[in-house]
């Protein structure tokens, strides 16, 4: 029986549905995780890595291997590429480059290689959190993108368009900063970059000896403008023209072959610019969060399926999606100000929506939540299918219109369960 190595950080979504795909083929599973967990546990083997340093965390899974055999190890989440590739690097396992990994996984490295192979990114300048904000708000052209170097899900991007908005986000983001278990140049450095206005889409795909094939590209119907970048709804099929999609693909290809990425699944963002698409990110993972859900491949294959077949060299029938439009709503956090949701109103009539399939929470009641910028978690997901994509985005609105979230603040709340 082949065996496969999960790096799943504690806090993933996406334990579940790895575990539910490996269960389906039949496939021994070691979870390594940063800290032990109960879902870890209940799959069977486990050990505990170091996700914050690759070349400790890829040793200690080194000597894991001295006593277990691994035939692939996946990475589940953007915390745990980079030892991934470290250890697999070195145990002649299919991967990733530890540098293209790097670049992957780090906003400035990854502007620095699209810059250098010539290919479409935004200008950008990297600055010292230590620097004098008002200075520099004086020497950037607006609008401009504020980010940290290594966050995902839009954590800490913030939209300035003038001096006095630049200031308070460089303040934000350095603030953010210093509460994180970070050190070295992501822990002391923003990245600026110019703003690119238009449509955002994301692309999901699989490259294999450096080849990628696209599984899916989402519309992102919502337009993302700032101050801050909520992923909201995606939809698949994309309804772009399909010479604008071909353009897409060729763009996503070239940055994968700029940074180096040979193997395994990738998450591309791509802004739709005056001049063509425009590379965000590429992240050399799959899609985050439960969004994978609204994707089925040949009869009926999870995306986590096919990753494991992937890195495990086993048998794919088919990478086509189902034809059949699908797409997901994130929830995101409201308000401006942490507290704890307090309640969540309208989720059976929201159910009730044509098209709904399935409607998720994933912070309980009573937890704390944090909005953007500074939060990192959704509240759940809406999931929806439909005859045509527009019906698909049309029911996840009419859905999440049905329902209502109180979060009570810290301050009103008191820190206990309301």
């Amino acid at each position: 029986m082949p065996r496969v190595l999960l790096l799943i950080p504690t806090t993933s979504y996406q334990t579940v549905d790895f575990l539910a795909a490996a269960d389906q083929l039949d496939v021994d599973v070691v979870v390594g995780s940063d800290e032990p967990s109960v879902l870890a546990q209940a799959a069977g083997t486990s050990l505990t890595v170091d996700f914050l340093h690759p070349d400790r965390g890829g040793a200690q899974i080194q000597e894991f291997a001295r006593h277990t055999t691994i035939d692939a190890i996946v990475p589940v989440d953007e915390a745990t590429t980079a030892v991934a590739a470290s250890a697999a690097d070195t145990l002649n396992l299919r991967h990733n480059s530890p540098e293209s990994v790097l670049k992957a996984g780090n906003k400035l490295r990854l502007r620095e290689c699209l810059r250098d192979a010539h290919l479409p990114t935004p200008e950008f300048v990297p600055l010292d959190i230590d620097a004098d904000a008002s200075d520099a708000a004086r020497a950037v052209p607006y609008p401009c993108v504020l980010k940290p170097l290594t966050l995902s899900a839009s954590r800490g991007v913030i939209r300035a368009d003038g001096h006095n908005s630049f200031v308070v986000s460089f303040q934000r983001i350095r603030d953010l900063l210093s509460g994180l278990d970070h050190d070295g140049e992501a822990a002391r450095t923003i990245l600026v970059e110019q703003y690119i206005p238009g449509a955002e889409v994301a692309l999901e795909g699989l490259v294999a000896d450096g080849v990628l094939r696209v599984l899916a590209l989402f519309d992102k119907p919502d337009l993302l403008e700032g101050p801050f970048f909520p992923e909201t709804i995606y939809v698949t099929p994309s309804r772009l023209a399909t010479d604008e999609q071909a353009r897409i693909a060729e763009t996503t290809q070239g940055a994968i072959s700029a940074m180096g990425l040979r193997d395994g699944p990738i998450h591309a963002e791509l802004r739709l610019g005056e001049t063509g698409p425009v590379i965000i990110e590429v992240a050399a993972r799959s899609i985050g969060g439960l969004c994978s859900r609204v994707l089925r491949f040949g009869a009926g294959v999870s995306l986590e399926e096919l990753i494991l077949r992937h890195a495990l060299r086993l048998p794919i029938e088919s990478l086509e999606r189902e034809t059949r439009p699908a797409g997901v709503m994130m929830l995101p956090v409201p308000g401006e100000r942490p507290g704890r949701l307090h309640r969540v109103d309208g989720i059976d009539a929201a159910r009730l929506v044509p098209g709904i399939v399935e409607i998720t929470l994933s912070i309980p009641i009573g937890e704390r939540v944090v909005p953007l910028p500074e939060g990192n978690r959704y509240l759940g997901f809406i999931f929806a299918r439909g005859d045509t994509p527009g019906a698909v985005e049309r029911a996840l609105k009419r859905a999440f219109a049905r329902m209502e979230f109180a979060v009570s603040e810290d301050q009103a709340c008191g820190g206990s369960t309301a």
